[in-house]
């Protein structure tokens, strides 16, 4: 399988967390009756809404008492001539001040819209949310969330706001600085020329992940553009042919039998003759991380 397009270093590699012995019980108070870490680490696959999502982590005060809170500790760490971001990561990054960041509410935003409320499956994950936090934030960061989808959070939980819950196992955070760093130009382009041509792929990236991930063609399609990295060389490459990529669809495959697999098919238009290219992947989204069955061919309608 090619590698992924960036993965933010420190992280670990995606693999399913195992479930506790027990479920936290203020995780299962505040998610719902019956939701918790357990019970959804032990749900079978036909039970459970897998979420593989796109946008970017926002922290909130959920309550009064945890921003007084929150303040009572900033005033212990030195904070002068920082920003309200760069104080904020400050204070979460102190050992000493991680309780402050099981109080927040970290809510994942998916184009302007407040999408879901993040729970870590493994309490030690609660520091894939406080990396999260950018003390410089730029307009082309972004989060890529995979877990399982929960109930619609209690009004209580988090400052009235109510959206689904969910339980997360593994989060990526990148941008664009450090995506286009980490990936060499093709040997038929020049850095100049490949730079402007990265850009272009990657708010394209931001378009399409226009939704909140939790069908099987948003999850496939959501693989392919973060983790797949010859999405992104094909598009490049079509780019320096004089092609732009005019559309993108997910479909179930007809190979589905036992297994979800979606067939996810790019579309380039040539810009001087009225032509169009085709090429495809096939990803299985039958579990919760989904896996590239097929690399990038050409694709014939049917």
């Amino acid at each position: 399988m090619e590698q992924p397009i960036k993965q933010t270093a420190g992280l670990k590699e995606a693999e399913a967390v195992p479930s506790h012995s027990e479920t936290d019980p203020k995780t299962a108070a505040s998610a719902g009756e019956g939701w918790g870490c357990k019970s959804v680490a032990g749900a079978s696959p036909s039970m459970t809404s897998f979420v593989y999502a796109i946008g970017r982590i926002e922290p909130r005060f959920g309550s009064l008492a945890s921003e007084k809170e929150f303040a009572q500790a900033a005033s212990r760490v030195e904070t002068a001539g920082k920003t309200d971001r760069q104080r904020l990561h400050a204070v979460l990054s102190e050992r000493q001040n991680r309780y402050l960041a099981r109080q927040i509410c970290w809510v994942l935003i998916v184009q302007g819209l407040e999408t879901y409320i993040l729970l870590p499956r493994d309490p030690a994950d609660i520091d894939l949310l406080v990396n999260a936090i950018r003390p410089v934030p730029n307009p082309s960061d972004i989060d890529v969330v995979i877990g399982m989808r929960g109930p619609v959070a209690p009004p209580e939980l988090c400052n009235g706001l109510m959206v689904p819950l969910l339980a997360f196992d593994q989060i990526y955070s990148f941008g664009l600085d450090e995506l286009i760093k980490s990936m060499p130009a093709p040997s038929q382009m020049s850095s100049d020329e490949f730079r402007p041509a990265a850009e272009e792929v990657f708010n394209t990236i931001i378009q399409l992940a226009d939704n909140a991930g939790s069908t099987s063609e948003h999850r496939a399609l959501n693989y392919c553009i973060v983790r797949y990295r010859g999405f992104f060389d094909k598009t490049v490459e079509q780019f320096h042919r004089n092609f732009s990529l005019t559309g993108v669809e997910a479909r179930p495959s007809s190979l589905s039998s036992t297994r979800a697999i979606v067939d996810v098919v790019f579309s380039y238009a040539d810009r001087q003759r009225d032509s169009t290219e085709k090429y495809f992947v096939r990803v299985d989204v039958t579990e919760e991380f989904p896996f590239l069955m097929t690399r990038m061919a050409p694709y014939y309608d049917h």
